[in-house]
């Protein structure tokens, strides 16, 4: 899959999103979304870094203490 592709998931997604609000406007939609993404970001990345913190952390750009962290607040540490 491709960054295009993915761009176009989220896109889909959050139409979708809009849709289901029937013009109720949002509210904290960056922090949800973030929240929403972060997780299964979090999941995905430890598996195929083989739950290697440092080779994780350096993937997505961020101090290991800092992922340790993320891990922790989604309870994704073991």
């Amino acid at each position: 899959m491709s960054k295009k592709q993915i761009e176009e998931c989220v896109r889909t997604s959050l139409e979708g999103y809009f849709k289901d609000l029937r013009g109720t406007e949002p509210d904290g939609m960056y922090d949800m979304l973030v929240r929403i993404i972060e997780k299964p970001l979090l999941e995905v990345v430890m598996q195929q870094a083989e739950h290697n913190q440092s080779r994780a952390a350096l993937w997505l750009g961020l101090n290991r203490n800092t992922l340790r962290k993320k891990l922790v607040e989604h309870k994704l540490l073991k």
